[in-house]
């Protein structure tokens, strides 16, 4: 576990920085995810190498790795045809390797990553030296909705006038973070000049709502996440979260429609 959470924790600590540069964070997602693949295809050796010099050093019994793993409270007759190799490697250190990468995986996909990363060129500091034209015609492609085929061409062409527009104004050269920018662009009736930018930025400010959430949920769990309820399933957990991290919502809803609800259910059809 040491190996396993040191491999992550710089990616943790970026990403719990007030002023974390986007770029950087996904670039250090990807960089862990290629750590815990090569500890799981070649790190199980050096490990067993390692805590068995450990066990040697401080006169702790060596489990024989051909022997038949037996549940610590079961008895012998009881075991499955598993060996201590087995379990170890298998069911103890892939396992909880694969669980790290496929958290990584589903917090952090290739959609979910490109858009972070691509909202990051919309950043003015240092005289908007971030700024790349392809990348944000990149991220209001992801808003089909939004921005329509023809859309877009304009939007190529408005970017061009835009950055060499912002470059040389004088109020625009301090300017720290997209929202201050779009409160600058308002002030200066820019968002009329170049209104499709601007809604590009009014979509890309939507997404630290997601952070804020994710920090919501993480603070709600000291409070939730008692020692009864670490015997939760995953899925139980999170209901549970949603339940209470949005009670301003669920205190709006009346107990007969949430009966009628339950009772509409298929799978789980009831009397109340």
């Amino acid at each position: 576990m040491k190996t396993l959470l040191g491999m992550t924790n710089d990616l943790s600590q970026a990403l719990q920085k007030k002023d974390q540069n986007i770029i950087n964070a996904m670039h250090l997602v990807r960089v862990s995810k290629q750590q815990l693949q090569m500890l799981r295809d070649g790190g199980w050796e050096d490990l067993l190498k390692e805590v068995s010099s450990f066990c040697e050093k401080n006169n702790i019994e060596i489990l024989n790795m051909d022997e038949k793993f037996v549940a610590p409270g079961r008895s012998r007759r009881d075991v499955e045809e598993t060996t201590n190799l087995h379990h170890f490697r298998v069911e103890v250190f892939y396992f909880v390797i694969d669980l790290q990468i496929r958290e990584l995986n589903d917090r952090f996909n290739e959609v979910n990553t490109e858009l972070l990363i691509c909202m990051a060129y919309l950043d003015p500091s240092n005289v908007f030296s971030a700024f790349d034209k392809q990348k944000l015609i990149r991220l209001a492609k992801f808003y089909p909705s939004d921005f329509s085929p023809v859309e877009l061409m304009v939007l190529e062409s408005q970017l061009g006038t835009y950055i060499l527009d912002v470059r040389s104004r004088a109020e625009l050269s301090n300017v720290m973070g997209i929202c201050e920018l779009a409160i600058k662009l308002v002030k200066l009736k820019m968002d009329d000049t170049y209104p499709l930018v601007y809604l590009l930025m009014k979509l890309a400010l939507l997404l630290p709502v997601a952070t804020a959430t994710v920090e919501r949920a993480f603070s709600s769990m000291k409070i939730m996440k008692t020692r009864l309820r670490n015997r939760m399933r995953d899925e139980w957990m999170n209901d549970s979260l949603v339940a209470y991290i949005e009670r301003g919502i669920l205190k709006t809803i009346d107990n007969d429609t949430i009966m009628n609800r339950f009772q509409n259910m298929k799978t789980r059809r009831g009397v109340l």
